[in-house]
Parts: C-alpha cells; sequence; structure tokens
C-alpha cells in the first residue's frame, strides 16, 4: 500500500508538458533541438514537426531549449497549461549554421550559391555605434565613402563607386520593407545600430530576387527579445567633438509575443567646421503568434534629422586645413534636415507542412529641407507598396525541391521645388530663400515577378535557378511655368528580365564549392533622364551587369575555424555616366562598359585561451581589379582606366576577447589601398591604416540589475586620410577641384548601459 500511494502521488505530481520549437528567424520547425529540465536532468528532443513532450514533476520550472546553430534559450513553465512556441534564433558565431533569410528560399549560409555576409549582432556593438554604415567598411567586398555622419556613399564591389553624394545601385529592406527609393537611392546612416539584431548583405547582382539591384542588396533585421522576459535599459554615451548619444529600450516576451521599443538621440559638433549633427529616431518592431500556423510581424520607424554638411575640399585645404569647411557652404550655413518614417506589417501564413506564404505591406514618408549655396531644395515623398512570396516543399522528377513564386509592387508620390538662396545678400545670416526656381511633381512605380526552384540532386548536390521580370514607369509634371520649359511627360522602360543560376557541391562534410550566373539592373533616375534643355531623353537605357563568381565555404577543427573564399567578374553594360553641366546639375548618359574582377576571402576562428577566456579572430581581404572596358566621354578615350572612387585592395583584422568575468576587449585594424579620384587617373589619394581599440565590463549590481561600462579609441595613432572622395570633382571659375573629405583625428568615446529585469 505505501508504494502504491508513492506511485499514486508521482503520478498526480508528475505531468507531461507540450511545446513546439520554431527557428525565429524562417518560422520553420526545429528538428532535434534538445529540451532539458534541470530539476531532473530530463532530456528529450523535438521530432520532424518541431513538437516535443517532456515530463515535469513541480511548477513553475526552468526549461533550457538548444540546438545546433541557434542560441539557447531559458523558459520559465508557470503550469501544464502553458503550452506554446518557443523561437530560437540562429546563433551568428556558428556562421555554417546561420539561416539565411534574405534570399528568395530561406537556407544554411554554407549551402547557397552565393556571397552573403553576415553583420551580426556582437559586430554591431564594436566601435562606438554612432554610424551604421560604419559596420560595412568590415565586409569584404564592401567600401564606404564617409563625409560625415550624413554624407556615406557605400559601393559593393565597385557598383556605385561613381555616385556623388549618395549611395545607389543597391537595395535594401528593412524587416522586409524597402529603404531604396525608386528611383535607386539609399539612404542608411540615419539608422541606429541600437535597433538592429543582423545585417545579411548579398553581393553582386540579386535583381532575381529584389529587382533593381546591381550592385546587391543589404538586408536589416530588427532586435527582438531572444528569451522570455520584460526588460528595460538606458545607456549614454560621451565622446570627442562634444558627442552625446542616449539610448532608451525596453522588451517584453511571453511564449506567443515578442514587442521591442527604442529610442535614440545622437547629436554632436562634429571634428570640422559647419559639422553639427542631431538625431532623434525611435523603432517599435513586433510579433505575435496568432496561432500555430500564422504569425504577424509590425514595424514602425520615425527619424527626425538635421545635419550641417562642411562639404568636400580642395587639395591644399585637406592637407593643411581639414577642420575647416568648404566657404561657400559654410558662409550659408548649409545643412540638410527631414523626417523620415515607415510603418509596415508581414503575415505569415503555414497552409501546411511544406506551402507557406509572407505577405507585407507597407508605407514611408520624407519631409525634407536642404538649403545649399546654388539653392534651396524643399522635397517631400511618399511612398506604399506590397509583396507576396509562396514557398513549396515538393518531389520534382523524385527529386526533393523547393520552389519561392511572388510578386512585389512598390509606388512613390515625389514633389520638389528648388529656390534662390540669398545668403551672399544677408552676410552672417546663413541661408535665406528667395524665389521659385523649379518645381516637379513626379510618380514613379514598379512591379516585380518572381521566382525559384532549388533542385537536390543528391545529397551532396544542389542546383538553382530563378528569375525576376520587372516594369518600371514614372510621370512627370513640371509646375514652374515661369523658365518656360515644360518638362512633363511620361516614360516606361522595357520589361527587364534578370535571371540566375547557381549550384552548390559538398567535398566533404562542411566544405561546399559554388558557382553562379546572376543578371541585374539598375534604371536611370528622373534627373538623370532629363537633357539640358529640361526634355527627356527617351533613348537612355538602364544600366545592365552579369556576375560569374566561383567560391569555397568550409569548416574546419571542429567547425571552430570558417572560411570562406571567393573569385568574380561582373560585366557592366550601358554605364550610366553622371555628366556634370553645371554646379547643380548633372545629365545621365550611356557611355560605356566596365569590368569588375575581384578576389574576397574570409577567416573567422573561435577557440578557448583558457576556461574562462574565449578568443575570436577574424581576418578578411578584398582585391580589386575594376576598370573601363570601352568608355568614351567627351571625346576623351578612358577605355583601360582604373574605375573610380574604389580603393585597389581593403584588409581587416581584428581579435574579440571575451571572459567569464564580463570583461571583453577589441582590437580592430584597417588597411585602404590607393583610390583613383578621377576617370582619368590623373590623381589618387594615398593608401592608409587604422586603428581602433574597445573595451567593456559586464556584471550584475543586484540580482535584475545589471550594468555595463565602456570605452574605446578610434585612429589609435591618429592617421591623416581622406574617409571620402568626390569622383570627378570640377573646380568652377578657377578654382581647384574638391576631391577629399577629411577623416576624423583620433578621438575617443565612452559610455554606460543599464539593463533591469523584471
Amino acid at each position: 500500500m505505501f508504494l502504491l500511494v508513492l506511485i499514486s502521488a508521482e503520478q498526480v505530481v508528475s505531468q507531461n508538458f507540450e511545446g513546439k520549437v520554431i527557428n525565429a528567424a524562417t518560422a520553420e520547425p526545429v528538428i532535434n533541438a534538445r529540451i532539458e529540465n534541470p530539476a531532473t536532468g530530463t532530456i528529450v528532443f523535438s521530432d520532424d514537426a518541431g513538437n516535443f513532450e517532456i515530463t515535469i514533476e513541480d511548477f513553475p520550472a526552468m526549461l533550457s531549449i538548444s540546438g545546433i546553430g541557434f542560441e539557447n534559450l531559458e523558459v520559465e513553465i508557470l503550469n501544464a497549461e502553458h503550452h506554446g512556441v518557443f523561437y530560437l534564433s540562429p546563433s551568428l558565431e556558428n556562421l555554417s549554421e546561420v539561416i539565411i533569410t534574405s534570399t528568395a528560399i530561406p537556407g544554411r549560409l554554407q549551402d547557397l550559391p552565393a556571397s552573403v555576409s553576415l553583420v551580426s549582432a556582437s559586430d554591431l556593438k564594436r566601435g562606438d555605434n554612432t554610424n551604421l554604415v560604419e559596420k560595412f567598411n568590415n565586409v569584404p567586398g564592401m567600401y564606404v565613402n564617409q563625409g560625415a555622419l550624413n554624407t556615406n556613399k557605400i559601393n559593393i564591389r565597385g557598383i556605385g563607386a561613381r555616385s556623388q553624394y549618395s549611395t545607389n545601385r543597391i537595395q535594401s529592406y528593412f524587416d522586409g520593407i524597402p529603404l531604396t527609393t525608386a528611383e535607386g537611392e539609399l539612404t542608411l546612416d540615419d539608422i541606429d545600430p541600437e535597433n538592429l539584431d543582423r545585417i545579411e548583405v548579398i553581393k553582386g547582382p540579386t535583381s532575381s530576387v529584389y529587382g533593381a539591384g546591381l550592385g546587391g542588396s543589404v538586408n536589416l533585421f530588427s532586435a527582438l527579445p531572444k528569451s522570455l522576459k520584460t526588460e528595460a535599459a538606458f545607456k549614454s554615451q560621451v565622446g570627442s567633438f562634444n558627442t552625446r548619444k542616449n539610448v532608451v529600450r525596453a522588451v517584453h516576451a511571453t511564449t506567443n509575443a515578442a514587442i521591442h521599443a527604442n529610442y535614440s538621440e545622437l547629436t554632436s559638433d562634429g571634428y570640422r567646421d559647419n559639422g553639427e549633427y542631431d538625431r532623434q529616431s525611435a523603432v517599435i518592431n513586433a510579433r505575435l503568434q496568432t496561432s500555430e500556423e500564422n504569425s504577424l510581424s509590425l514595424l514602425a520607424t520615425f527619424t527626425k534629422l538635421k545635419a550641417y554638411i562642411p562639404s568636400s575640399l580642395n587639395e591644399d585645404d585637406f592637407l593643411n586645413n581639414p577642420q575647416s569647411a568648404n566657404g561657400n557652404w559654410e558662409a550659408a550655413r548649409g545643412y540638410e534636415s527631414y523626417d523620415r518614417g515607415m510603418l509596415g506589417a508581414s503575415y505569415l501564413h503555414n497552409f501546411s507542412e511544406n506551402f507557406s506564404n509572407t505577405t507585407s505591406v507597407y508605407l514611408s514618408f520624407r519631409d525634407a529641407y536642404e538649403p545649399r549655396p546654388f539653392d534651396i531644395l524643399k522635397e517631400e515623398r511618399v511612398s506604399a507598396g506590397a509583396r507576396t512570396r509562396f514557398n513549396l516543399e515538393l518531389l520534382v522528377f523524385k527529386l526533393p525541391s523547393q520552389v519561392s513564386f511572388g510578386a512585389e509592387y512598390y509606388n512613390e508620390w515625389y514633389n520638389g521645388a528648388t529656390f534662390e538662396n540669398l545668403f551672399r545678400e544677408y552676410e552672417d545670416q546663413g541661408s535665406v530663400m528667395g524665389q521659385r526656381l523649379s518645381g516637379n511633381e513626379q510618380d514613379r512605380n514598379y512591379s516585380n515577378f518572381f521566382g525559384q526552384m532549388n533542385l537536390e540532386l543528391s545529397e551532396k548536390w544542389m542546383l538553382e535557378a530563378g528569375f525576376n521580370i520587372n516594369s518600371t514607369q514614372y510621370s512627370l509634371n513640371d509646375l514652374y511655368a515661369q523658365d518656360e520649359i515644360d518638362q512633363s511627360g511620361d516614360y516606361r522602360f522595357d520589361l527587364i528580365f534578370s535571371p540566375r543560376v547557381g549550384t552548390t557541391y559538398e567535398v566533404s562534410p562542411g566544405k561546399n564549392f559554388y558557382g553562379t550566373i546572376s543578371h541585374g539592373f539598375s534604371t536611370p533616375t528622373v534627373a538623370e533622364t532629363l537633357t539640358p534643355e529640361g526634355l527627356i531623353n527617351t533613348g537612355l537605357q538602364p544600366e545592365t551587369g552579369i556576375n560569374y563568381e566561383l567560391g569555397f565555404k568550409g569548416n574546419w577543427l571542429e567547425n571552430r575555424l570558417y572560411t570562406e573564399f571567393s573569385a568574380y567578374s561582373i560585366r557592366i553594360e550601358d554605364l550610366l555616366v553622371a555628366q556634370r553641366v553645371a554646379e547643380d546639375q548633372y545629365v545621365g548618359l550611356n557611355a560605356g562598359k566596365t569590368i569588375h574582377n575581384g578576389l574576397e576571402f574570409l577567416v573567422n576562428y573561435n577557440f578557448n585561451l583558457t576556461p574562462g577566456i574565449s578568443a575570436k579572430p577574424y581576418l578578411n581581404a578584398a582585391f580589386n581589379f575594376f576598370e573601363f572596358d570601352e568608355f568614351v566621354n567627351n571625346d576623351q578615350d578612358f577605355s583601360g582606366n582604373k574605375l573610380p572612387g574604389v580603393p585597389k585592395s581593403t584588409l581587416n583584422l581584428g581579435l574579440n576577447l571575451e571572459s567569464d568575468l564580463g570583461l571583453d576587449l577589441f582590437a580592430g585594424y584597417r588597411a585602404v589601398g590607393k583610390i583613383p579620384l578621377n576617370d582619368a587617373n590623373s590623381g589618387y589619394s594615398e593608401k592608409y591604416q587604422l586603428v581602433n581599440l574597445k573595451a567593456s565590463w559586464s556584471f550584475d549590481i543586484l540580482r535584475d540589475l545589471g550594468v555595463n561600462f565602456y570605452a574605446g579609441i578610434n585612429n589609435v595613432f591618429d592617421e591623416h586620410y581622406a574617409a571620402s572622395v568626390l569622383t570627378n570633382a570640377v573646380g568652377f571659375g578657377g578654382a581647384a577641384p574638391r576631391y577629399y573629405y577629411p577623416g576624423n583625428p583620433r578621438n575617443y568615446y565612452g559610455g554606460v548601459q543599464l539593463n533591469y529585469i523584471f
């Protein structure tokens, strides 16, 4: 009877708890996830659908959930009825196991026949976190010209290097919401790194997935809590040039919902004259598991910016007076200011285990005002669109395969006007608005239809093929009749078909070779299609290119060492050239062809120095052989010359040391080669080397209150260098051309962050 009573009591107390483990990046079930009850030592594994069942004796109870390639998750189970879905986030430290979600069909990084780079959450924490785009300089094949906090140009494998003042020819999305305008321009420097979990960069033409992305795509993913908790955090940072940054963050997560809210403000006087910067930004994102088959994601952002512009310098001022601003920009107190926001929602529905759909809708706006020495620009932009994608797993010729297909529509309304700047008539007052000089209204839209199939030819060999069909059109309504030039008109580009084919082969476990051929394009902006007479140049063609690439991805030393190598050749035709016809006017023309040949490699290594200290060194480099194949401009033949605006080579070397005591150290070294300044290659910027250091210490003051102190030095050896160059600069009125934007000298920063878990 005593034994029967004990058995009955055990049955009463012990209960079976059921749950499901989901990949937080793809919403697919995690197979063979390990679920452990530390109190009893019981261990079970999830099945093919991600489901599991485990015995729990006493509630509440803690469960530890883990999986290969995922970050560990600790969850508190309140009672047996506390059924829920548990999300595991891919570990970005184990690169080969990371699931890439920005491709048409999500897959492991190592299995993708494409060059994809990751900027992880730990990568984002390196440095002072005042400028997001600076992080891309650590990605092989990318280079950022940094003129100021608000003056940046990104190029991927040389695509976009000849842009004058902004980034173009690169597609970018924030949680699936387009950041690139309908004209192809991109601004990322006003996004706070504090809001991001990771960034996925696909290098080379990505038109088969995203349409007009000749250079590649940059996909940002917002931060969501990775464990079930409620937390509030405050961060305050100060630095050289009177730079200050404050961040307030709150997160809350349950088994079926998660929300993240972040507010930040950043101000700085800047190293150079007329370089003040003031930005406030807020982000709210959430995810709700509405049922076992469905989930809803929401994103809302708002940014308010006012940033003065010191502009570029000639060689003499760059060498002898680098902290100065250009005289006209300083006299006009030139700056840019805008309010920018976006709102988006994405809904995932699983029709079955093998068939799903993700549909996103979004709305964004930008209201801008920019006084320049030559005029004052006022702009308004409102954009809206939708994107839907179906993913299906099936058998094709009895071979396992995955199919993705869908469509995207994007519409943008734009209103712009310029006015006289009377700053010369009102001395020491800065910019003063005069009469209207121009005004126009534009309606721009494009549609993409895309599809892709992945076919598993064998356990080791996979074939991938995809395509995109793009339709782009715009209408221009000239609202300014006083100049007697009517620029109104409609224009539609021919349908563009962009195919892609790739293959990957596993030569041994953890070691894959891949090859790919892909097509890309970029359409001219409205301004580029206007002739000097103000008429639409209907003969202007989109810039197109084909990328040929071979590469290798491999794990070594029991997955502690990860390596990548790629060799590529991009052939660009109908090269779009911005021909400068006045100080503030550029006219586009198709002037020739370029060849972008390059080599890239990456090495990441994780190991333990001692039982309590881990080391994470990395090395990556890019060697660029970019030149004009055929290029004749203004009767000058530049064929065979090097492409301006791109360094000959870049090298990054770094080391992270992390200890169980909470003390972390980072040291980074960057070497940048010479950069041609113009198409004629008559001048080059000097090569330079930078060393950056950072140390941080995290510990708990109380059980639920943690603190992190950190400090760092940028440009340790006070290198004098050009952080950005203005390609093909022209000196007007006999003035020397202004090619250079000086980089910051040695500078310091430090801060503190408090985290409280409720």
